[in-house]
Formats: structure tokens, sequence, C-alpha cells
């Protein structure tokens, strides 16, 4: 029966300044770093070997990710990195504090830009570039709608994830707010309507226990 554990990283200084981030690179605050050696030693209780690690290109989820390796005494499995698992890009809302954007636009606004799984933030006129995304012939989007990082990242976990869970093989991701709550409305086929109501909370590690199926028979935050 494989497990796929996924977690949210640690306290951002976004996170801390209540500001929108995306594909901004921000680091973790000291909070951030507790919080992801906490979810390490939560998770080296469950005993788990785990035979790969799935992370973004953002730093504030690869220093969780080795934190928490380093907790779990595993930091020899293979790390995979991948522009798929990052967080959805908030276009033109980038950068902007939540509560000022919310005295602008009314909290109903702001709502519907944060949680909607359809609706597009406002988008940036102008697209970033990266050479960490060039390399790869990655345009950096000028903002996406939860849905549309559902699309980018559902062909990480068709390609790269799946096949190894339904190999036996247990699976570590360890990604950011937005994109976790598109997988987990994939795994769990939550409506559009209801995943608004779907938190991931930074540095909680949520495990799913699969059948050989890849049907979940097991759903639990880990404490």
């Amino acid at each position: 029966m494989p497990t796929l554990v996924i977690m949210r990283h640690g306290e951002s200084q976004a996170n801390r300044d209540n500001i929108f981030t995306g594909w901004s690179d921000v680091s973790l605050t000291d909070k951030g770093i507790s919080q992801a050696h906490t979810a390490g030693k939560v998770i080296a209780k469950s005993k788990l070997a785990f035979n790969d690690v799935h992370t973004s290109f953002l730093k504030r989820a690869i220093m969780t990710t080795n934190i928490v390796l380093d907790e779990i005494g595993q930091n020899f499995i293979p790390e995979h990195k991948s522009w798929r698992l990052n967080e959805r890009h908030y276009g033109g809302l980038r950068g902007k504090n939540k509560l000022k954007v919310k005295e602008q636009v009314g909290a109903k606004q702001l709502k519907i830009w944060r949680r909607s799984f359809t609706v597009v933030p406002p988008l940036l006129t102008k697209r970033d570039e990266d050479p960490r995304y060039d390399r790869y012939g990655v345009q950096i989007p000028l903002g996406e709608s939860l849905e549309m990082a559902q699309q980018r990242l559902i062909p990480y976990w068709i390609d790269q994830i799946a096949p190894r869970l339904l190999d036996g093989q247990n699976q570590l991701i360890v990604a950011h707010g937005s994109t976790l709550r598109a997988l987990i409305k994939f795994l769990e086929n939550i409506s559009d309507e209801d995943i608004p109501n779907v938190e991931v909370p930074n540095g909680k590690p949520i495990r799913y226990d699969f059948d050989d199926q890849l049907n979940i028979v097991n759903k639990q935050f880990m404490q």
C-alpha cells in the first residue's frame, strides 16, 4: 500500500508580511525554519521510508525540503525539482499587501481572487524573465487561476508521481498552498464550489495511503 505525504513549506517572509508572492522567490522566516524542523520530526515518527521527494523551483519550498530530509535522515533519496510545482502565479497582485488590496476592492472581490477555482487575478502587463525557467523554455505566466495552476501540475503527477506510487514507492511532495490545494482537489474529486473551503497550513504534513489502483484508503494530518 503506497503512501504519499504532501506538505506546504514553512512560513515565508511573504506569509509573515501578508503579501501575495506566487513565483517571487522569498526565504523562510525563523518561524518557517522551525515549522520545517517540526514537520520533519512529525514525519520521522511515522518511520516512513520515501523513495523520492518532489519540490518546486522556489527556495522557500527547497529550504523546507532539505530541512525535512535532514530530520527524517533521508537526504540520500532523489530530489526532483519542477516548475510545475511552483505556487500559483498571482499576476498583478504579486508584491501587494492583502489587507491593502482588501481595502481597495472589498473583501468579496479579494476572496474571489484568492479562493475561486476559475477566476484569474489581474494580469501583469509584462512577462518576467528568469534564467531558471528560460533554460527549460518555460514562459513565466502573466497570472493564473487555480484551475490554470492545476492544469500545469497534473501532467507532473501523471508522469512523475503516480507511476512511482503504482510501483509501491512512497513519495513526498513539499510545495505551496495553492498548488497543493489543486492537487487535493484532483485526488479527492472536490467540486469547484467546495475547493475555496480547503486550507493547507504551513508546515503541516498530510498523509495519503492508497490501494494498488491509487484509490485513497486513508487520509490524515500527521501529528
